[in-house]
């Protein structure tokens, strides 16, 4: 199992609630906001591997607060939350930069397989980086 920290961000309290407990349950580092906006506020003060982002929500849609996610930390990886009727959106998301999108209401174990698979390319994304950066310093 690895170790990594989940920020979930949905205007839906109830939802946000029970995913919050079922992922703790399982060991999961998790923090949970209700908008955009706050989403946005922690990860410019914290970092943080991964984001569970809703797409549908009041203020800052999911789109909205991914393209800002991708400016303040490129390699924070998102998977976006849709209902049926935003498969559409959820496309886009990952044409803007998300990892991948599950429909809600989400099975948690599914969920728990995108977020290992997320991590796991965020973290090769940042042993290319440190890669390139390790050459650079010894040409």
């Amino acid at each position: 199992m690895y170790e990594f920290s989940v920020l979930l961000v949905d205007d839906e309290k109830e939802f946000l609630d029970t995913l919050l407990k079922r992922l703790q349950k399982r060991k999961i580092k998790a923090t949970g906001v209700g908008s955009g906006e706050e989403a946005l506020k922690i990860l410019e003060e914290s970092p943080t591997d991964l984001v569970v982002l809703d797409v549908r929500m009041q203020g800052m849609d999911g789109i909205k607060t991914l393209r800002e996610i991708k400016k303040i930390r490129p390699l924070v990886e998102v998977i976006m939350l849709t209902g049926h009727a935003n498969v559409e959106v959820a496309v886009e998301g990952m044409e803007v930069g998300a990892f991948d999108y599950l429909m809600k209401p989400t099975d948690v174990d599914e969920l728990l397989y995108k977020l290992e698979d997320a991590y796991k390319r965020k973290k090769i994304q940042e042993q290319k980086i440190k890669r390139l950066e390790d050459e650079k310093h010894t040409e």
